[in-house]
């Protein structure tokens, strides 16, 4: 992955999936995707940059809704493709040239995006994937990052967060508070002077 020369000259594209029971999965099995666009994002977690955009939805496994991309059952890995797959939608509708990186807990669905892995299952998705990866990537640099899974990076745990809240229908928590630093927390235990 190339490294990219300033923090606002890309877009840090987050993007999760959830799923209620990722076991014995099927076309009626709960699953959700989400995408949280970020200016700014140096990529270490710790909350640099802005939030552009939040989004999130269920995985579509019905093929006569306008919205199915080629999702036969809802598990954490159609919901995991089909994040990337409207993280690159988005890319296409902003339209612009800008360098974008996509990261993902998902080192499945980040080779099979790029074509690094050959699909096994969930073909047609991936399919899909793969196409807007092709489109994406001819009209500007894309890149895709693995980002650890709940380890504390705070644009990857927001992603999970809105995946999470939406496969169990409920609204997102406003993001307005951030964890204080240790340090913070050390000067709140020094007692006072007074």
């Amino acid at each position: 992955m190339n490294k990219l020369a300033t923090l606002n000259d890309h877009y840090a594209l987050y993007v999760d999936g959830s799923c209620l029971e990722n076991r014995d999965v099927s076309a009626t099995t709960p699953a959700a995707w989400s995408l949280v666009i970020v200016n700014g994002d140096n990529g270490l977690g710790k909350g640099s940059g802005e939030i552009l955009e939040e989004t999130w939805g269920p995985v579509i496994t019905d093929s006569s809704d306008s919205a199915f991309i080629g999702a036969k059952v809802g598990s954490n890995n159609t919901a995991e493709l089909t994040a990337i797959a409207e993280a690159l939608r988005w890319l296409l509708i902003e339209g612009g040239n800008r360098p974008a990186i996509i990261h993902t807990d998902s080192q499945y669905a980040g080779n099979l995006a790029t074509g690094n892995w050959k699909a096994k299952a969930n073909k047609e998705l991936v399919a899909m994937v793969q196409k807007l990866w092709r489109e994406v990537s001819a009209l500007r640099e894309l890149n895709w990052s693995h980002v650890r899974a709940h380890r504390g990076h705070r644009w990857n745990e927001r992603a999970d967060h809105l995946a999470n809240r939406c496969v169990n229908n409920q609204a997102p928590i406003c993001l307005l508070y951030t964890s204080p630093s240790p340090r913070d927390k050390r000067q709140s235990r020094m007692p006072s002077s007074a």
